[in-house]
């Protein structure tokens, strides 16, 4: 099992084991810490993350920044990528595109989800796309983004 994911299971049968898992991961990429991001749900092939709307994370006409969901996409899509990989195949992103589907005025919840048989059997010839919608409150999507991900076998 991925050292990522064995430590996100082995955190939830305690209080507060999602906050925890959250908190170490930003310790590990500090910059995610900006957004103070909460794993909701994390397997192979599945990725959900809380973020709540602050106003640290705002822009001038009081929605959340695109930045702060980026952040948020490629968290999502890179830790999805990171536990759904095949044993011996390694990730690094690669570039990432994004859509502002609307104004993100509530709390907002990223979602990635991997079809983990295409990505089994990726050919690596070409990046693998990870990608993810953030939704408000509401259900509707206000972001959709790819994370362009090169995949590559680990060096022995």
């Amino acid at each position: 099992m991925n050292r990522i994911l064995k430590i996100y299971n082995s955190l939830q049968g305690l209080p507060m084991g999602k906050r925890l898992f959250s908190y170490l991961t930003c310790k590990s990429a500090p910059y995610f810490g900006s957004i103070k991001p909460l794993f909701v749900e994390l397997a192979p092939g599945r990725c959900v993350i809380f973020m709540k709307k602050r106003k640290s994370l705002t822009n001038h006409i009081k929605t959340v920044h695109a930045i702060a969901m980026c952040n948020l996409v490629e968290l999502a899509g890179g830790i999805c990528t990171d536990v759904s990989l095949p044993e011996g195949v390694r990730w690094i992103p690669k570039g990432m595109t994004v859509e502002y589907l609307a104004l993100a005025k509530t709390d907002l919840t990223g979602v990635c989800n991997i079809d983990l048989e295409l990505l089994k059997n990726w050919d690596f010839s070409r990046d693998f796309p990870a990608s993810t919608e953030v939704y408000d409150t509401s259900g509707a999507v206000v972001m959709r983004g790819t994370i362009n991900i090169h995949l590559s076998r680990k060096k022995s």
